[in-house]
């Protein structure tokens, strides 16, 4: 299937990889914050990036695709039995035939920021060397560091990632204060979106899942088993996303807020 890029650049185009099942919140993508689904938050957010040429869902039920039909969005339908975002992002990109830079965004983040997607696609237009990039914040929360659901990354000079974990990392030997870690400037939290040339998602995608993958449960270590590398970008943006029902609730609680103030 082609694409036509807003110009003569390479073809951008964002996928947001839905599953209908989810094993701690049934249907979350369904689940509605100020009245609209989930999926649509994200999706309507995605659309405000100026980088990308597509924006689409990639589902794996009909009850979603018909979600996405009532709201207006591009979807592409998937099998279900596939183990990953990444697969069914993968899966999509190879009837897209002239995508060249796939962009792939977590289904569960509604308050994606449009800039933050802009962002992770600027190093790999700017520098050839750069195949995968994904997003990193600062951890400034003392609790978040030993939370295994919040992802921690160390990094290189080049700020190319070194390893992804759910432990916190690194150890710092010394740590008197809890002032102390966070002052210490070395703890970011990963946020998983992910932006990618071709090849290299293709090819990330064929390989096996690799023992620290399944080790930590983290599909970014297969990456860097495989001897990838992966570009971080740093932003202010902190992601929430809904894994379960407290997730829900702060997020609807946190849209209201903002709701009340515009």
């Amino acid at each position: 299937m082609p694409l036509k890029s807003k110009s003569n650049n390479p073809t951008i185009i964002g996928i947001i990889p839905a599953r209908y099942n989810s094993k701690r919140l049934p249907a979350k993508l369904t689940l509605e914050i100020g009245g609209k689904p989930i999926i649509q938050h994200t999706y309507e957010n995605a659309l405000k990036s100026k980088l990308t040429d597509e924006i689409i869902i990639a589902v794996d039920d009909d009850r979603l695709a018909k979600l996405c039909e009532s709201f207006g969005a591009k979807y592409f339908m998937t099998p279900s039995n596939l183990n990953s975002g990444s697969d069914r992002v993968a899966y999509i990109v190879k009837n897209f035939i002239n995508a060249d830079i796939i962009v792939n965004i977590q289904g569960d983040e509604p308050f994606i920021s449009g800039k933050v997607i802009d962002k992770s696609i600027e190093p790999i237009l700017f520098d050839s060397k750069v195949e995968v990039t994904t997003i990193i914040t600062p951890i400034t929360k003392f609790k978040d560091l030993d939370n295994p659901s919040i992802v921690k990354v160390v990094f290189d000079y080049e700020n190319y990632a070194l390893y992804f974990s759910r432990s916190r990392i690194p150890f710092l030997r010394d740590l008197k204060t809890q002032k102390q870690a966070i002052n210490s400037n070395l703890y970011f939290k990963h946020i998983g979106l992910y932006t990618f040339k071709r090849n290299a998602l293709l090819k990330f995608t064929s390989y096996n899942q690799t023992d620290l993958e399944i080790a930590e449960k983290l599909e970014q270590l297969r990456m860097l088993e495989m001897g990838m590398k992966i570009k971080l970008v740093e932003t202010n943006y902190n992601s929430i996303s809904i894994d379960t029902l407290d997730d829900l609730k702060l997020v609807r609680k946190i849209y209201s807020k903002i709701k009340h103030t515009q």
